[in-house]
C-alpha cells in the first residue's frame, strides 16, 4: 500500500478552508510543518485564513487560492496554477461540501444543489489530482465523507445520499489508485460544531469542538488508514444500527427521527 505523505513530500490542499472543519484543519497541518494551499469560494473569505494565521502562529504557511469547487474547468486550472505557485500537492483534503434545504422532499434545488456540491464539487477537483500524482507515482487524497453517509436517515435524505457516494467513491479508487502509489482516504465524522451544524435545530449526540475534529482528522492523515471515523462511539453504533435487518432499521431511525 502507499505510505502517507510528510511536508517534505510536497504541499497541502484543503478546499472549503474559509470556516469550519476546512479552516481548523488548514491550521492544524499549518501546525505540523505543512504548506498549505487554502481554497474557498471568494477571496473575501479566504480573508479570514489570514487572521486565524496569527491567531495560531502559522503564520506564512498557509497560501490563499480562491475557486469554486462546482466549476470542472476552474478546479483544474486552480490545481496547475497551486502547483506552479506553490509546489506539488502531496496531500490533498477535499472538505468542500454542505447541505441545502429544500421544499421538496427529493429532486428539488436544494437536493440537487447539494449533490452538485458534495458530489461533483469532489469529482472535480479529484481529475485533475489523479493524473498529477499518478504521474509522480506518490500522493495522497482524503474525501471529507460523514458518519451519516453510513445510512440513510429520515429528513436528510440529500445530505445521506450524497455523503454516502462520497464513502463508495473512495472505496472505489482506493485499490486502483494504490497501485500506482496514492493513498486515498475517506474522513466520517461525528456532529462537529460548525457554521454548518449551528444551523441544526435537531439533537446532536457526542458534539465535538471543530479543534479536536481536525487533531483527529490530521492524525488519521499522518497514520495512513483508509476510514478516519469519529467518535468512535457513534461511528461504531452507526454502524451496528446499519447491519440489522430493515425492519429493525427503519424502526430504530424512525424513532430517532421522531424526537428531533
Amino acid at each position: 500500500m502507499p505510505h502517507a505523505m510528510k511536508p517534505e513530500d510536497g504541499i497541502a490542499w484543503v478546499t472549503g478552508a474559509s470556516s469550519g472543519i476546512g479552516l481548523a484543519v488548514a491550521i492544524e497541518l499549518a501546525r505540523r510543518g505543512w504548506r498549505v494551499a487554502a481554497t474557498a469560494r471568494r477571496a473575501d473569505e479566504l480573508a479570514l485564513i489570514a487572521r486565524e494565521q496569527g491567531q495560531g502562529g502559522v503564520a506564512g504557511r498557509i497560501m490563499a487560492f480562491a475557486g469554486d469547487v462546482t466549476d470542472r474547468a476552474g478546479m483544474a486550472a486552480l490545481v496547475a496554477r497551486i502547483e506552479s505557485e506553490a509546489g506539488p500537492i502531496a496531500l490533498a483534503f477535499l472538505n468542500a461540501g454542505g447541505f441545502f434545504l429544500d421544499d421538496a422532499t427529493v429532486g428539488g434545488d436544494g437536493f440537487r444543489k447539494t449533490f452538485d456540491l458534495n458530489v461533483i464539487g469532489t469529482a472535480n477537483c479529484l481529475e485533475p489530482l489523479v493524473s498529477r500524482m499518478r504521474e509522480r507515482g506518490r500522493g495522497q487524497i482524503a474525501f471529507n465523507a460523514s458518519i451519516a453517509g453510513y445510512g440513510g436517515l429520515p429528513r436528510d435524505p440529500a445530505y445521506c445520499a450524497s455523503k454516502s457516494a462520497l464513502i463508495v467513491l473512495a472505496e472505489s479508487i482506493r485499490t486502483p489508485l494504490a497501485r500506482d502509489g496514492v493513498l486515498t482516504q475517506v474522513v466520517c465524522p461525528g456532529f462537529v460544531k460548525t457554521p454548518l451544524t449551528d444551523r441544526n435545530t435537531s439533537n446532536m449526540p457526542f458534539l465535538m469542538g471543530v479543534e479536536a475534529a481536525a487533531k483527529r482528522i490530521c492524525d488519521g492523515f499522518a497514520a495512513g488508514g483508509f476510514e478516519i471515523a469519529f467518535p468512535r462511539r457513534m461511528a461504531w453504533l452507526a454502524k451496528a444500527i446499519n447491519m440489522l435487518p430493515y425492519p429493525l432499521y427503519f424502526a430504530i431511525t424512525g424513532k430517532a427521527a421522531a424526537k428531533r
